[in-house]
């Protein structure tokens, strides 16, 4: 690996920085998404300090991170990110469109070579000389004319959590002041403060001063900055609480800050101030100022606001920390408490697949206690009855570990449909609505995609040009409305537009030419159904968004792989919406078990529309063998489980009469089956990874008295029937 290790606080000797990586890159990344959100969020014609602020803070701490970890391309060019974001925060320049670009394309860039750094330095590394020129070239023009960005992404940006840097007018002074970084016991880190005069523009000047402490740096700067800003700047190369600033200048408080600055004494000349009581012998440093990690232990950053003590006449610009600098002796400090921790993945998944295997013993020992005497064994029926509950209180619990929000695939799309938005010429708004509503982490990562090919197509077939938009009485902005939403036992994510709607007429036509099975009679329903043939294209023209024809066919197949179903509704002219049901998780499902000889099988309770008797005589033959029966006026295919699976019959005489609808990819069959077992809760496990694909299963499940249970596939049996 060609990085550098550098040291970081600690006792003497080298310290070792691989330990925090992980941490780093957890939070650069963090720090690259708010500031994405942050940009995509960004008004460029009333855009306030907050916000700059906030968006250069994000920069500055990824280049902070990575410049004392040794990754030093990431570091150059999040430093011209910076030097661009300075510029704009102290209003030398006027944001426009072309700088909202680069950063967004820098801030990719930023990722993809962390992303490198992370595997090892393996592979070759993105160009950023390019990048770089622009951003420079931008930094020192100022003249670019402001441009609305294609898409204002509705979607409300993280909460700001860190101290607001005001930015100092124009007009004001420049202060003098002394700034006096220690006692600390690596006093070079706060060398690195005077490369922040050197590479920030306009920040000011800064000259070291001799000192009679070996383990105390001061400084004296010249700098038209508020204390704010400057602690914000020096917090990323030592800690806050060894910091102390006071003003060298006998100026008045009418021309400095509010709480910034020194009464004049009696006899009109200034008071020193005095600076920071000194820490206790021996106090821990921060192992990695910037990230956490303050008094040597891990934690959220710890947020400081500059505070004003006057005593004596003296008024004393300190430092306020939730971590204080000074404790009596034998006392420890309190420290920062964390709201989270962070777990791998595989951690997780095998606590999930402890407590499947807890579910299912205890299913076991609630069915082999049937047959005891309460009277005798009370007490164990007791004790089963408390563990029934507590297993059950555990596996919900358990699984919401692996519950994450919505908001996570949302973040996703504003960025994505800007950029296409922009390709297409178009002008679109981009509404999230739920994004609080929660989907097991699996299945987060498996919808993204269908998920993302569908906002494309309302955006690119959708939504129309303005011109035509205006021609057609709407707004020249279309809108793409992305919501989840829990329904029973399954969530809901629709994707809707106010588009152009889809023709009945063009797809019928469409489908005619390709030689499907089509006629005018067909239910609106059925004919949205046939965009999802392989190969389906209504596009006059294949273009490098779509047209060609590939991709809502995988939509549905990755949704169906997903036990879960898609949906379409339209109106020609107004618009259309595609609806995606999914299960809430893979792990458990609520199943109905059914009979079939010896053998049990379990259907999706989702999928179970009815069950009923029916005599012998009420199932027509058709042609090729295919059963049909009628339900209320409609005929529904029939599939004897027995024959599908083969099972054996030791009772001759006996023959399935109980009928089970099933529905999936919105048609219906029956299903001949000997009874029905019940409803439960069973436990998924994964047929293929253990055995085997098997036609028409799912997954497979151990029941209560350890025999395994087949989990049938409604879709694949639907499938079945039309053929």
């Amino acid at each position: 690996m060609a990085e550098t290790h550098q040291d970081s606080g600690g006792g003497g000797g080298d310290f070792d920085l691989t330990q925090f990586y992980q941490i780093f890159f957890e939070e650069a990344g963090e720090n690259l998404d708010q500031m994405e959100q942050m940009l995509l969020n960004l008004n460029l014609e009333t855009a306030d300090d907050e916000e700059l602020n906030g968006i250069f803070r994000c920069a500055h701490s990824v280049k902070g991170g990575a410049a004392t970890f040794g990754f030093t391309d990431v570091a150059e060019l999040t430093h011209q990110m910076e030097s661009l974001l300075d510029r704009l925060r102290r209003h030398e320049l006027q944001p426009n469109a072309a700088m909202v670009d680069v950063l967004l394309e820098s801030a990719d860039a930023s990722r993809s070579l962390l992303a490198r750094h992370q595997a090892g330095g393996e592979g070759d590394g993105v160009p950023t000389a390019d990048l770089v020129r622009r951003i420079s070239d931008l930094a020192a023009g100022g003249s670019a004319t402001p441009a609305p960005a294609p898409v204002q992404a509705k979607v409300s940006a993280p909460e700001q959590k860190v101290p607001v840097a005001v930015t100092p007018p124009k007009n004001k002074t420049t202060r003098s002041l002394e700034i006096c970084i220690g006692p600390i016991e690596r006093p070079e880190q706060a060398d690195a403060v005077c490369e922040l005069f050197r590479d920030i523009p306009g920040l000011g000047d800064i000259k070291a001063l001799p000192s009679d402490r070996k383990d105390v740096r001061v400084f004296a700067v010249e700098t038209a900055s508020t204390d704010d800003d400057l602690l914000d700047l020096f917090a990323f190369h030592v800690s806050r609480e060894h910091i102390t600033i006071k003003n060298v200048d006998p100026v008045s408080l009418e021309s400095s800050d509010p709480g910034y600055g020194f009464f004049e004494g009696a006899a009109g000349a200034p008071v020193a101030a005095s600076y920071a009581d000194d820490p206790q012998p021996g106090a821990p440093l921060a192992a990695f100022p910037g990230y956490g990690f303050f008094d040597g232990s891990p934690g959220a950053p710890v947020q400081i606001p500059a505070v004003v003590s006057s005593e004596n006449g003296v008024l004393e610009s300190k430092v306020a920390s939730k971590v204080p600098a000074k404790t009596s002796p034998g006392t420890a400090a309190p420290q920062p408490e964390a709201a989270t921790i962070r777990v791998a993945i595989s951690k997780v998944d095998q606590l999930i697949n402890l407590v499947g295997e807890l579910v299912i013993t205890q299913a076991m020992l609630a069915q082999n206690s049937r047959a005891l005497d309460p009277a005798v064994y009370q007490q164990l029926l007791t004790g089963l009855a408390d563990l029934d509950r507590n297993t059950r209180d555990l596996q919900e619990s358990v699984m919401s570990i692996r519950m994450i929000p919505m908001s996570i695939v949302f973040s996703r799309f504003p960025r994505m449909l800007r950029d296409l938005a922009g390709k297409l010429g178009k002008k679109v708004d981009f509404v999230t609505q739920g994004e609080a509503t929660e989907l097991d982490k699996g299945l987060v990562e498996k919808i993204t995609d269908p998920l993302t090919h569908l906002v494309r197509n309302s955006c690119d077939h959708g939504v129309e040009m303005p011109a035509e938009r205006l021609a057609a009485g709407k707004s020249e902005t279309g809108t793409i409305t992305l919501s989840a939403s829990h329904q029973g036992g399954s969530i809901v994510i629709e994707v809707r537009d106010d588009g152009r709607g889809m023709s009945r007429e063009k797809i019928l036509n469409k489908a005619r030419e390709r030689g499907l099975d089509v006629s005018d009679q067909m239910s609106d329903a059925e004919v949205w159904q046939l965009i999802f043939a392989p190969g389906f294209s209504t596009a006059a023209v294949v273009t490098d968004v779509s047209g060609r024809g590939v991709g809502m066919d995988v939509v549905k197949r990755n949704i169906a792989a997903l036990n879960g179903t898609v949906e379409i509704d339209s109106a020609e002219g107004y618009g259309m919406k595609v609806s995606v049901r999914l299960p809430l998780t893979l792990a458990i499902m609520d199943g109905m078990s059914v009979g079939v000889g010896d053998e049990v099988y379990i259907l999706p309770l989702s999928s179970v529309v009815e069950s009923f008797q029916v005599k012998a005589d009420a199932v027509s033959t058709v042609g090729q063998g295919s059963q049909l029966v009628k339900v209320r006026d409609e005929y529904m295919p029939v599939i004897e489980l027995e024959k599908v699976f083969q099972i054996p019959r030791f009772d001759f005489e006996k023959s399935s009469d109980i009928m089970v609808v099933v529905e999936a990819d919105g048609s219906r069959v029956v299903l001949l089956v000997d009874e029905l077992l019940g409803q439960q809760q069973v436990v998924v496990k994964n047929l293929e990874s253990n055995y085997r694909k098997v036609p028409n299963v799912s997954g497979a499940t151990i029941l209560g008295d350890g025999k395994v249970a087949l989990i049938l596939d409604t879709g694949a049996l639907v499938r079945r029937s039309r053929h």
